[in-house]
Formats: structure tokens, C-alpha cells, sequence
């Protein structure tokens, strides 16, 4: 994975962030259900977690950003090794984009059924099964853990799959866990827009697999009750233990190497932080 290898931490915990978003005003947005983000630049993201340390990451394409690349790979030249993309894709998507994405980093194609802007659930079977066979790409799922039931049997055939924000709802917890039990993995994220109790949900899901749980600031916190607080990572350590600070992302996010070296600090954003 880009430069990241496994090993033991100190006091402070080697963190991945497995759920970031950055919105640079640089690169076009598009209005979802009437809601365009404020700016959360590379520089603001490093800004907000100097107290932690967080060696790697994973950049997620939101709604408002639908197939735009540019911000993506413009965001991960900027972060440098360690931080992988995980982006939107139509299904007319060509082999050749695919491969010249996963060259600069991205690793995982994002399905938003809660909000939209991604491909349709429809094309999940066959997306994912085409960018995991070229580049070796999972699936992550912004989904309501309710409408699991009627993808089930096509989400637990699926090479590799995340499910977002502990899948949101505790109505459809079991069907998460069973899916968990057949390995998928779920984002300890997001803890101020999900319909749950955090630590019982994170507790049920490390049970059912000590591997599944990551991770993530879920930063700037778009649309949430409340935004990622630094206690959020605290319930997470004491809840599942450091493995699922840093481990299990680490050995779930095998990207590609990166083409495109860091962009030098004093031309980070070309905004004014």
C-alpha cells in the first residue's frame, strides 16, 4: 500500500483516516438535493488532525463531486504516499481511465445509494467485479444498512467490499453483520449522522469479525448533526482496540503506487487557508 507497512504503535496510535473528503473550490461541485459543501482543502484536513497521527488516508469522492477526477488526483498529489483514492465511476467507464486512475493512486470505486452522484446499484455486480478484475479495486457503499436485504446475495458475492458510517441504522444491523461474518468490512465513521448507538454497533461488528471495523475522521463532516470530534477515534480504541486504528485499512487499502510525487507545501492549494 503506497509506502505503509504494519507495525507496532506508541502511545499515541498510528491512525489511517478511512474516510476523508476534501472540496476544493478549484474544481467544479454539483448542487445535491440544493447543497453545495464549503471548502475543506488539503491544507484545512492537515490542519485539523495535526494532534493525531495519521500516516495514511483514504480520499472519498461525495455526491456533490459525481465523476469530476481532477479534484481527486489533484487531493492525493498534494497528500502524498500513504493516502489512496477511493472515487465515482460510470459503468461506461473505459479499462484505460480505470487503469490511469489506480497509476495515480485510486484504489476503490464509491456506490452512493443514500445520496446519489455515483453509479446506480443496477450496475454494482458488473462494476465492481470489472474494476476488481482490471486494477484490483473494492467497492465501498454509502447505504442505509435497511436496504442491504434486497442486495445481499450480490454484495456478499463481491471480491472485496466497505460499507460506510457502521451502515448507518440499527434497523438493518443483522443483515450487516451477517455480511460482515462473510468478510465484508465496515467504517467506524460518521458518528454524528447515523441512527444507532456507536459502541454497541462497533462492539457487535468486531465481534462477528475482529478484522471488519476502520477507522475514519469522515471529515469536514458534510451534512452530519455533528461534525468528527477527536473523542469519536478515543470510543473507537477503546471499543475495538488500536487494529482497527490502523491495521485492518492498512491491509484492506492495497493500492497501486503512485506516478505523481507530492506537490510541494508552499504550492499546496492555491487558495488562501
Amino acid at each position: 500500500m503506497r509506502g505503509l507497512e504494519i507495525r507496532a504503535s506508541p502511545e499515541r496510535p498510528r491512525v489511517f483516516d478511512a474516510h476523508l473528503h476534501i472540496v476544493d473550490p478549484r474544481f467544479p461541485l454539483v448542487a445535491n438535493a440544493g447543497y453545495l459543501p464549503p471548502a475543506f482543502t488539503v491544507t484545512q484536513y492537515r490542519e485539523r488532525v495535526a494532534g493525531m497521527r495519521i500516516e495514511g488516508g483514504a480520499v472519498v469522492s461525495g455526491s456533490f463531486q459525481a465523476f469530476d477526477q481532477c479534484y481527486l488526483l489533484d487531493a492525493l498529489a498534494r497528500l502524498g504516499p500513504g493516502f489512496v483514492g477511493v472515487t465515482q465511476l460510470p459503468q461506461t467507464v473505459l479499462d484505460a481511465e480505470i487503469l490511469e486512475l489506480a497509476a495515480a493512486g485510486v484504489c476503490a470505486v464509491r456506490f452512493n445509494a443514500r445520496r446519489g452522484g455515483s453509479a446506480e446499484l443496477a450496475d454494482l455486480d458488473r462494476l465492481a467485479r470489472r474494476v476488481h478484475e482490471i486494477a484490483g479495486w473494492h467497492v465501498e457503499l454509502y447505504i442505509d444498512s435497511r436496504d442491504l436485504a434486497a442486495v445481499e446475495s450480490v454484495v456478499a458475492a463481491l471480491p472485496a467490499v466497505s460499507v460506510d458510517h457502521l451502515g448507518l441504522s440499527a434497523d438493518g444491523l443483522p443483515t450487516l453483520l451477517r455480511l460482515v461474518e462473510r468478510g465484508v468490512r465496515v467504517k467506524a465513521t460518521g458518528f454524528g449522522r447515523v441512527d444507532l448507538a456507536p459502541a454497541a454497533a462497533m462492539a457487535a461488528i468486531a465481534r462477528a469479525n475482529p478484522a471488519a471495523l476502520m477507522f475514519g475522521t469522515d471529515l469536514p463532516s458534510t451534512r452530519a448533526r455533528r461534525p468528527f470530534e477527536d473523542d469519536d477515534l478515543a470510543l473507537v480504541r477503546e471499543v475495538a482496540g488500536e487494529r482497527a486504528l490502523w491495521q485492518n485499512a492498512a491491509e484492506f487499502y492495497a493500492g497501486p503506487t503512485p506516478t505523481t510525487p507530492p506537490v510541494a507545501a508552499e504550492q499546496q492549494d492555491g487558495t488562501a487557508s
